[in-house]
């Protein structure tokens, strides 16, 4: 080998060695990246006064409670003179009014979109669409002892006697006629009444008014002529459950769920709605065994009186008298029957 390609050799390999130790050199000293917490941003601050907004989505129709308010600054070249601003607003005196105009959750509540009791158009913006206000007379004992407020849901209760001929007393039966009424208002209030140290004051009351369908209305009227009324006062949790049932048997249909707060608003509105038929039942015997279970029996005393020819030729009713009760004896004296009670005389 000649000593030419010896030298390409040999510089060859210095330059890879060269090379070698640059790249090492680079790599053990490079640092390793250290991650940095990144700057949390600064909190807006909003130059303008507080105004009233709402906590959560309000239809139409919505009895405002101290839940559904609340006070948030709101920027000062945007506040309207119809906002409800803090320091001019005495949140008591809204609590009971109606929603006349829908309002979407955080946004600022106008005084046109609420109407206070006594204004008038109050109870008829309370309604629902397609619904009716129905008053029921009642007394400390059937309203739950005053523990009803404006609001609530309750359940509606008939209890009567059903009476037949000789047959033992009158069936005792109570049975849930309507569910899941809506209250608008006991008496002539409208809002819960409360004392100084803000817990609401329970007072006694002679009419209950609730929302209902037409048809539930109807009911209702009915309802009031046949016994006494009595209320239910529901729980929070029972309009979810019989809501969950509902969509289970197919009676109420979730869409397409294609639109969560159509979907929402639906269910909503399903739950609130009242309920008639499916009711349920307690009859005498269910509490006492000295009561009857079924409807008493008609008998032949009760039963009308075959027709008879009136005088001049008419028809009319023979005023029959009753048949006695008990064993008889039918004395027959040519067309002639007659019935004597045994031991009686002849």
């Amino acid at each position: 080998m000649d000593s030419r390609k010896v030298m390409m050799l040999v510089g060859a390999l210095l330059v890879a060695a060269v090379t070698a130790f640059a790249a090492r050199s680079l790599i053990a000293g490079a640092a390793a990246p250290q991650a940095q917490a990144a700057a949390a941003p600064a909190p807006v601050v909003i130059d303008g006064p507080e105004v009233l907004v709402a906590t959560r989505a309000l239809p139409v129709g919505t009895i405002l409670d101290a839940t559904a308010l609340k006070f948030q600054p709101w920027p000062k070249e945007l506040v309207e003179n119809a906002y409800f601003q803090k320091q001019t607003t005495d949140m008591a005196k809204l609590l009971g009014t109606v929603v006349r105009l829908p309002i979407t959750a955080g946004q600022p509540v106008t005084q046109g979109q609420l109407v206070k009791p006594g204004d008038r158009g109050f109870l008829a913006a309370a309604l629902g669409p397609g619904m009716r206000a129905v008053t029921v007379p009642v007394s400390a004992q059937t309203s739950v002892a005053g523990f009803v407020f404006p609001g609530d849901h309750i359940d509606l209760l008939l209890t009567q006697s059903v009476g037949g001929a000789n047959d033992g007393p009158a069936l005792k039966a109570t049975e849930t006629v309507i569910r899941n009424l809506r209250v608008l208002a006991t008496d002539q209030r409208t809002s819960n009444n409360k004392d100084e140290a803000g817990n609401t004051v329970v007072q006694a009351f002679s009419n209950v008014t609730v929302e209902a369908t037409p048809r539930i209305a109807e009911q209702i009227a009915v309802a009031q002529t046949i016994g006494t009324l009595s209320l239910s006062l529901r729980s929070i949790a029972d309009n979810a459950s019989e809501l969950e049932q509902a969509i289970a048997s197919g009676a109420v249909s979730v869409g397409d769920g294609k639109d969560p707060k159509a979907e929402k608003a639906m269910l909503a509105a399903a739950a609130a709605m009242p309920q008639a038929g499916n009711s349920t039942y307690v009859v005498g015997a269910d509490v006492s065994r000295f009561q009857r279970r079924t409807v008493p029996a008609m008998t032949d005393n009760s039963a009308p009186a075959p027709a008879a020819a009136a005088p001049g030729g008419g028809m009319g009713i023979a005023a029959a008298p009753p048949r006695p009760a008990g064993p008889v004896v039918r004395i027959a004296r040519g067309n002639n029957v007659t019935e004597v009670p045994v031991g009686g005389k002849f």
